[in-house]
């Protein structure tokens, strides 16, 4: 059995510097990962490349053959990659040892994780070649200033958990760049009164009942949570790392290591 993690977020918030910085801590640890760009327009890298979607189409080849914009034409190319998944990327994969543990550094375009199906077939095929999947969902931490940022922080998250159905780890990124801290810390164990409360200063009295219904979903059904993420510091790296391998239960079938000790030696 494989493992991966879909690193998914909007553009911006920080995917390849994560990729980046949880290569360099798995080095560190002498632990295996493989990092994968699944993103056609990306172009330099922090990280070794294990595959690239680039070798199979690459963004600016199609805006300059199809004469597409950004967006479509960072669309066209993910649903090229979905028609080769039986050919380009079941390759790509037959290269990699069953508990091999891969890292998709994914496109920033919202759509592709929100209703685009590109992205949840390309999870499925995963898990047809054995691979237990969790998706990685990054939110910039300087975003979440208000309540009303903050649930549509939510929103976007849960839209994504809707599209994948996989296991979610959300993390609020770039956490070494915040100024008062105080205020995130707010929004990573809210309370659902202030939260209501704020938004309905913030909006009409119209839509107080929808604004009940979406801080229900937030607090009620525990849907979405986030954890904080600074880079900076490798021991949040190792938590963050820790949560997805709960997720996708890395490690549970390995073998315990049995260490020999004399017993006379190890009370001298």
């Amino acid at each position: 059995m494989g493992y991966a993690q879909l690193v998914i977020g909007p553009a911006g918030s920080g995917k390849s510097t994560y990729c980046s910085s949880l290569y360099q801590h798995c080095e560190a640890t002498r632990r295996t990962i493989h990092i994968v760009n699944l993103d056609p327009a990306a172009e330099n890298f922090d990280y070794p490349v294990a595959m690239d979607i680039r070798e199979l189409i690459s963004l600016e080849d199609v805006m300059d053959e199809l004469k597409l914009g950004p967006n479509g034409g960072l669309v066209y190319c993910m649903e090229h990659l979905e028609e080769n998944l039986d050919e380009w990327l079941s390759e790509e994969l037959d290269n990699y040892m069953e508990d091999d543990y891969l890292v998709f550094d994914c496109p920033g375009q919202i759509e592709l994780f929100s209703h685009v199906p590109a992205l949840k077939n390309f999870v499925e095929h995963l898990q047809r070649k054995n691979f237990t999947v969790c998706a990685v969902y990054m939110l910039d931490s300087q975003f979440i200033t208000d309540v009303t940022k903050f649930i549509s922080g939510c929103m976007a998250c849960l839209s994504a958990m809707v599209q994948l159905e996989l296991p979610h780890v959300n993390i609020l990124s770039k956490m070494d760049l915040v100024t008062r801290k105080r205020d995130i810390e707010d929004y990573l164990n809210p309370d659902p009164e202030i939260l209501l409360s704020e938004l309905n200063q913030r909006m009409g009295p119209q839509f107080q009942k929808l604004n009940k219904a979406l801080i229900e979903v937030v607090d009620q059904h525990s849907m979405v949570s986030f954890v904080p993420l600074d880079l900076r510091k490798e021991s949040s790296i190792q938590y963050v790392l820790s949560q997805i391998d709960n997720c996708i239960q890395y490690g549970e079938d390995a073998d315990v290591k049995i260490r020999d000790f004399d017993p006379d030696e190890d009370q001298d």
